[in-house]
């Protein structure tokens, strides 16, 4: 007799949970984001209360690690210096001090949201007819659509680049405000708007496609604060607007606090995410 697959759970067109019935009683239980995030998958023996784990290899489980504490760090500070940024601009430092500031931050974005990709791109994969974890050769690239964990970390990774020619754009100077609007803020919405969908995303894959609350989930409770953070970006961006008929924002407080709000929540994440590790 052969393990059998018994259910899957998920989001659309997307697996996010697999239960098994084990040849020799009982059953094993793979997530998306625990072998992801932890390398590991639920195991209850028959008669058992109690849920053990079996781990990927200790090489996949180092992969995994180093991977995770680079986003981890890397939103952390990117996180970190965003507030700042917002900070000093609330308080009339100098438009050139703040873009500096702004770019070193969105440059830990970026790598924080590759190495988030990459941890996708190499979690240890699902054996259907084992009930186990089996891992791949190390890749730094895929294409894989069909996984929500790699479309989740993939439109992240895109939503930081695009954060890149907003924050570039922000070192022109002599802009009218349409050129700002082009040129700043339409990139800045599109990067928020991102944010918000790849947040999505994350939250149907710890919750398999339903509403949930799992406060003693840390993956939960980080995939919270990143959505919240992502809903402040984008209310500081709607706020960041030009309006042509004055060439003044629409609120340049609630713009400022928006991203000092926002960023702190990603910092936030980042710290509660280096603990999320294998």
């Amino acid at each position: 007799m052969r393990n059998s697959e018994e259910r899957a759970e998920g989001a659309g067109p997307f697996i996010t949970r697999l239960t098994w019935r084990l040849e020799e009683g009982g059953a094993a239980v793979w997530e998306s984001r625990a072998a992801r995030k932890r390398g590991t998958l639920a195991v209850r023996p028959a008669g058992a209360t109690e849920t053990s784990a079996r781990r990927a290899g200790a090489a996949a489980l180092d992969r995994l690690r180093r991977l995770n504490g680079v986003a981890a760090v890397s939103f952390t500070i990117g996180g970190s210096l965003f507030a700042l940024g917002a900070a000093l601009a609330q308080w009339s430092s100098g438009p050139a001090t703040s873009a500096t500031i702004y770019f070193v931050g969105g440059v830990f974005f970026t790598l924080g949201g590759y190495a988030s990709l990459v941890q996708a791109i190499n979690a240890p994969r699902r054996e259907s007819t084992a009930g186990s974890l089996a891992t791949h050769r190390f890749r730094w690239w895929s294409y894989e659509p069909g996984r929500i964990d790699w479309l989740s970390t993939f439109v992240l990774f895109a939503g930081t680049l695009v954060f890149g020619v907003n924050l570039l754009d922000s070192f022109l100077q002599g802009l009218t405000s349409q050129q700002l609007n082009r040129l700043v803020w339409a990139p800045d919405m599109i990067g928020c708007l991102l944010f918000l969908i790849s947040g999505h995303l994350a939250v149907a894959e710890i919750c398999h496609g339903r509403p949930c609350i799992h406060r003693r989930s840390l993956g939960w409770w980080i995939v919270a604060v990143n959505q919240l953070g992502s809903v402040l970006f984008m209310v500081s961006a709607v706020a960041a607007f030009t309006r042509p008929e004055t060439g003044s924002e629409v609120s340049v407080g609630v713009a400022n606090w928006g991203t000092l709000t926002g960023a702190l929540c990603f910092a936030v994440a980042g710290v509660l995410q280096a603990f999320e590790r294998p």
